[in-house]
């Protein structure tokens, strides 16, 4: 028999307070029934003795002190899953806003996920090609692994993202579904509408499942966006043995939502005014990747981020630098020089590409290639630090060099058009091409047999226009 709750006890921004409740639970779902006969949905954040505070996702306006009737379900807050999900569109709490008609289910899923046991995991191997030439080379996204994107506010974050999503395929197995789940919280009309577009125009929307939470969306529904995406994409990888790329932004979203819904709790904020429990929260969805025994599908994440001020020490990207394995970091220098994509080489990193690169992955030479490319470009930047004390022209002849090959690295290896698509067969010729600029004698991580046969000065020479 379910009880039927007449009235409430008090109202507080997104959060409505219920007197006198019996057997409910943290995370339960509630009908809340308005004066006018529609509906909303609401799930308990705290419970207090007999009182229960329970958050209204579509915003508590127009809701009556005396006449709301709440009743509970229950159960936790689900996610309705079939196959059908790929290609369609959904709300951020996971209602189909395409026309299209509701889905119909194999099962349904709490949002919150399963508590994965650590020793059923695999550890990720194998990468995922995307085509582009910074990621691919020197900070290999491997399948199953998490790997942020760190941008800044109208940096060239969204378009990176759409050429992942139309490029990006799994390195072998060619014939094992893979598809991407695409999760964005917080964007405007225009966004929304250019990443539908985007997708439509590319032919790969029959491939992504999409869940979009507007800006003019209630903020407490962007609690729930990363989660149901998460839970669409463990059902896809885990059961339909598909391998998952999760994309998520814009993530400063969702963490302003959670501080907005803390401060309403009347919690004690922490660093910035973000709640103490930023940390773990966020590791609730990051760990939401990896691949487990027993299934061949995998989860893979690229959460993207715009760090407030272009502050890498900031709360969010500082906390997610922690919990994820790596960042590849865009840059608004580069990116206003007219670089795209605008990736910052040397705070970018991928912790696990070095296992998932490689002989019997990509090319034996991927870490050598890597390496020098890294240290060369170091080297370019203590280059162009003398340069602007002592001038180019005091430079020595080798430090010219360096910056010889900066500008040609920049200009032909991290530059590369929304269109193109690199093998990284080619990106990888590409580097050793970039790498035979400089004097042999300066190409230190990498044998003499792989110099042999790579090393060419005088094509490189006649190759890169500067």
């Amino acid at each position: 028999m379910s009880i039927q709750y007449l009235g409430l006890k008090k109202i507080d921004g997104p959060l409505i307070v219920l007197d006198k409740v019996k057997d409910v639970g943290y995370e339960e779902v509630a009908a809340i029934k308005l004066e006018d006969g529609t509906e909303r949905v609401g799930r308990i954040v705290e419970i207090q003795g007999d009182k229960a505070v329970l958050q209204v996702f579509e915003g508590t306006k127009g809701l009556s002190l005396t006449n709301t009737r709440t009743k509970f379900t229950g159960k936790p807050m689900e996610l309705a899953l079939s196959e059908e999900m790929l290609g369609r569109t959904f709300s951020g709490s996971g209602r189909p806003i395409d026309g299209l008609g509701d889905i119909y289910p194999e099962k349904f899923e709490d949002i919150n996920g399963k508590p994965l046991n650590p020793v059923s995991r695999t550890y990720p191997r194998n990468y995922i090609r995307t085509g582009i030439s910074s990621i691919d080379c020197l900070m290999t996204l491997i399948r199953g692994q998490k790997l942020p994107i760190f941008s800044g506010s109208g940096l060239s974050h969204n378009k990176l993202a759409v050429q992942i999503v139309r490029q990006a395929k799994i390195a072998d197995e060619s014939g094992q579904d893979f598809a991407v789940v695409f999760g964005a919280m917080g964007v405007k009309n225009d966004v929304a509408d250019y990443f539908k577009k985007s997708f439509a125009e590319s032919g790969v929307q029959q491939k992504v499942v999409m869940f979009m939470n507007l800006a003019n969306d209630p903020i407490i529904e962007r609690i729930l966006t990363p989660r149901c995406a998460l839970t669409a994409a463990e059902y896809l990888a885990y059961e339909k043995n598909m391998h998952i790329l999760v994309i998520l932004t814009d993530m400063t979203s969702y963490c302003e939502a959670l501080r907005e819904f803390s401060s309403s709790k009347g919690e004690i904020p922490g660093r910035k005014g973000y709640p103490g429990y930023l940390y773990s929260d966020l590791a609730s969805l990051y760990e939401r990747a990896g691949v487990v025994e027993g299934s061949t599908g995998s989860v893979t994440q690229i959460p993207i981020l715009t760090m407030p001020n272009d502050d890498i020490t900031h709360p969010i990207p500082d906390l997610t630098g922690y919990i994820t394995e790596g960042q590849i970091v865009l840059d608004r220098s580069l990116d206003q020089t007219g670089i795209y994509p605008s990736v910052s080489v040397l705070p970018s990193l991928s912790r696990l590409m070095k296992d998932g690169i490689g002989e019997g992955y990509t090319r034996a030479d991927h870490s050598s290639v890597a390496n020098q490319l890294f240290a060369a470009y170091a080297k370019v930047q203590d280059a162009r630090s003398l340069a602007s004390v002592i001038g180019e022209e005091e430079l020595s002849e080798t430090d010219r060099k360096y910056m010889r090959f900066g500008v040609a690295f920049e200009k032909y290896f991290l530059t590369q058009g929304f269109n193109e698509e690199r093998t990284i067969e080619e990106t990888l010729d590409l580097g050793w091409s970039l790498l035979s600029l400089l004097p042999e004698s300066e190409l230190d991580r990498v044998d003499e047999e792989l110099l042999k046969e790579h090393y060419d000065n005088e094509t490189a020479e006649k190759t890169f226009v500067i």
